[in-house]
């Protein structure tokens, strides 16, 4: 029997997930971390604490399974994506709060990028938009802001990674340092034609190529650990990929047209687009999904910034449910969302409108309006984006998509499963398995480890889907559809 640990370092938890070559989870443990919001706009993370939290999870793991931790063959890795941090060359220790990818601090210098005509040469080579939500604006705005870490940076000091990176580094004690393509690809600082850093991008970020990592494939090896001494001997460390790619691996949407959408602090969906590279239209960006045997595969992405997100704010900044969990009760007590609608531009709207400057707003309450129209409008919302995201795909891939693929801890909320294939009038096929971006970490760990060769080997391996099909009147669906249209427009 072989075992292999995932780990999922993710916005608002790590987890460490313990599965069977199958994929069946033998044991997982769970850690979360602060939300840091020093000021309106920014959003950081203690990547000390991840890193305590990491072991943690391992340790508790390691506790409970005694006898099989022994059967590990490797330690895979799953991640946040574009939130980076800077850390000690000598230490492997956090040298600023890591900036997280919903942070907005580095609006002015896209901003100043923009107006320098730069916009169009990085997406070029990126398949990205020039936005603050991915990190070379924000590792500038520290190079810019930070002299003491600028200077750092400048004498070697300093290295900077993704949260991988940083994980990798603190795992082997800093005897690797190295990312993944996938996460990579998330900086702004990478060519994902040629599959490599780009020199004049470095340079426009202000980031130096001495200070980034090497850049392997997804299931290649990253060095040996036991874990700070968790694990009974050294492992691998087998197996990299950020985590919405890692869900769209998970899924197995292995060939072009296949898509997936992660229900997660944000939203992610994925279409994958085949082997060549393919410039994005306004209002997605072109991903690469991964590479594998020196092939990449790349995908068009639609990026929400708020959708789980949302509803904690109904928890905890409103108070309106006291466990997101309650949502689904709560929407379902009204027969319809009362002509509320509920724009989450939070941190501005991502896809398809890419606007940094929107902010959020609740309308159409009337003196009938009640918490409940407010949670179903909350919901809806995540709905609503994903089928805008889905149908600006459809028209600028030129693909058509049959189903969808669903993950993430939302997917438990089967009103919105439901209003999702309602709204999108595509079948959704939601995996039973929660820990889907682990999951896919995992899969190229076992293809790294030779436990499997193929994804044709991956495609046979057993799944436990449950499947919505439409059910709402298609005309009820584009008038509900048509009136979420017109509140978005009030904010833009």
């Amino acid at each position: 029997m072989s075992l292999i640990l995932a780990i999922d370092q993710s916005t608002s938890a790590t987890k460490a997930v313990l599965f069977d070559a199958q994929g069946n989870i033998w044991d997982k443990a769970s850690r979360s971390h602060r939300q840091i919001y020093r000021r309106p706009g920014w959003v950081e993370h203690d990547a000390e604490e991840i890193w305590k939290n990491v072991l943690a999870a391992i340790a508790e793991i390691a506790r409970r399974n005694r006898r099989s931790i022994s059967q590990v063959i490797g330690l895979s890795l799953t991640n946040q994506r574009e939130t980076v941090l800077l850390f000690d060359r000598q230490t492997g220790r956090p040298l600023h709060p890591a900036i997280v990818w919903q942070d907005r601090r580095g609006d002015a210098i896209c901003e100043r990028l923009r107006r320098g005509g730069g916009e169009d040469f990085i997406r070029r080579k990126t398949g990205l938009k020039m936005d603050a939500y991915f990190s070379g604006p924000k590792i500038r705005w520290l190079v810019e802001n930070k002299p003491a870490l600028a200077a750092r940076i400048k004498h070697g000091e300093a290295l900077i990674g993704t949260m991988d990176t940083f994980l990798i580094y603190r795992l082997t004690d800093g005897k690797v340092l190295a990312t993944d393509f996938t996460n990579a690809s998330r900086t702004l600082l990478f060519d994902i034609g040629k599959l490599r850093w780009d020199e004049t991008l470095c340079g426009e970020f202000r980031v130096p190529r001495y200070a980034l990592p090497e850049v392997r494939e997804s299931a290649a090896l990253y060095g040996r650990t036991d874990v700070n001494g968790l694990l009974p001997g050294q492992i691998p460390i087998a197996g990299v990929m950020g985590d919405s790619q890692a869900a769209l691996f998970a899924q197995r949407c292995f060939n072009p047209g296949e898509a997936k959408a992660t229900f997660g602090t944000g939203t992610s969906v994925l279409l994958n687009i085949g082997e060549k590279f393919k410039l994005p239209r306004r209002g997605v960006v072109t991903a690469l999904a991964w590479v594998l045997n020196g092939r990449p595969t790349y995908a068009a992405e639609g990026l929400i910034n708020f959708s789980a997100a949302t509803v904690e704010w109904l928890t905890h900044q409103l108070g309106l449910i006291r466990d997101p969990a309650e949502a689904e009760k709560l929407a379902m007590r009204v027969a319809d969302n009362g002509g509320v609608y509920l724009v989450p531009a939070f941190a501005g709207l991502g896809a398809p409108y890419w606007s940094p400057q929107a902010r959020a707003a609740l309308l159409g309450m009337t003196a009938h309006t009640c918490k409940e129209h407010v949670v179903r409008a909350a919901l809806e919302a995540i709905a609503y984006q994903i089928r805008e995201v889905l149908d600006l795909m459809r028209r600028t891939a030129k693909r058509e998509v049959h189903r969808l693929h669903a993950d993430g801890g939302a997917t438990r909320n089967e009103f919105l499963m439901q209003l999702t294939a309602d709204l999108t009038r595509l079948e959704l096929r939601v995996a039973e398995l929660a820990e889907s971006s682990a999951w896919g970490a995992a899969m190229n760990g076992l293809l790294a480890r030779g436990v499997y060769s193929s994804l044709d080997e991956l495609r046979q391996l057993p799944r436990q889907q449950k499947i919505f099909r439409p059910r709402m009147r298609p005309a009820l669906a584009e008038r509900n559809y048509a009136g979420w249209k017109q509140a978005v427009q009030r904010v833009l």
